[in-house]
């Protein structure tokens, strides 16, 4: 892990400030820590878009990461790009092109020259089209760049003592919604406490898939014997969100399951 960690600062060479799009995941957190250790407090900053379909818990998370590792942190308000409210197969690039040219010019604003983001090596694949929107506008991906997985990403942040090293991935709330289909913020709010509720419960790597009033809960492997066992309860709870029908996916948790 001393050379994955040698390979991320090698890359870092030559900043002199750096702004960092950070959701408070495990990429955006490992890499602000890093860049925190090579250029120090003063010259980089932490950049959180606030969009209308984030969990809302991520940006409370962010704010408590940044203030643990002493770095400036502002949140960037952004409003629906266009087109999203149909949540098109394409959302990840006009969201990733809308959200990172704000964070672009809020970085200018305020005057670090360079924005950084925490993809890494394993994000380079068809499910990750946002990556296309990142490199037409010129960000830079430290991870990407010096070859850094999911995997690593996790041991180095495990070695440095950060409390996100095994944190679940994360996605927006759209993903949990089928292709062109119009939503509206009081169906992603019922889906998010949906999440929060199964969380709450101790399951961890949790997905509230919508199909308009039947909820499919895609939970970890090793959990679904325990799901149910819960039944009654989750049923019981999930309803209580909205959702007529509940539904237990076989699968379990599949990133991306809503592509089809």
């Amino acid at each position: 892990m001393e050379r994955d960690h040698g390979a991320i600062i090698d890359r870092l060479e030559g900043l002199e400030t750096a702004a960092v799009a950070f959701s408070g995941g495990a990429d955006s957190t490992l890499l602000l820590a890093l860049v925190r250790e090579r250029l120090g407090s003063d010259r980089v900053i932490a950049l959180t878009a606030v969009t209308p379909y984030m969990v809302r818990q991520e940006i409370g998370d962010a704010v408590g990461l940044t203030s643990k590792l002493g770095v400036r942190h502002e949140l960037v308000e952004m409003p629906m790009p266009e087109g999203m409210e149909v949540n098109p197969p394409d959302r990840c690039f006009r969201c990733k092109r809308a959200m990172y040219t704000r964070l672009l010019n809020s970085a200018a604003e305020l005057g670090f020259e360079t924005l950084l983001d925490g993809s890494n090596a394993d994000d380079g694949d068809e499910q990750r089209p946002g990556l296309r929107a990142l490199r037409e506008l010129g960000i830079r991906s430290p991870f990407i760049e010096a070859g850094i997985d999911k995997a690593a990403v996790r041991a180095i942040a495990r070695d440095m003592d950060l409390p996100t090293w095994h944190k679940p991935t994360n996605a927006c709330l759209l993903t949990r919604l089928a292709f062109n289909v119009r939503f509206s913020m009081e169906q992603l709010q019922r889906i998010e406490e949906a999440e929060r509720f199964l969380t709450e419960l101790g399951y961890t790597w949790v997905r509230v898939r919508c199909h308009g009033n039947l909820a499919r809960i895609e939970v970890a492997p090793v959990q679904r014997e325990r799901l149910l066992a819960d039944a009654g309860a989750v049923i019981e709870g999930i309803q209580r969100f909205g959702f007529r029908h509940v539904a237990m996916d076989l699968a379990g948790y599949q990133s991306g399951s809503m592509a089809d």
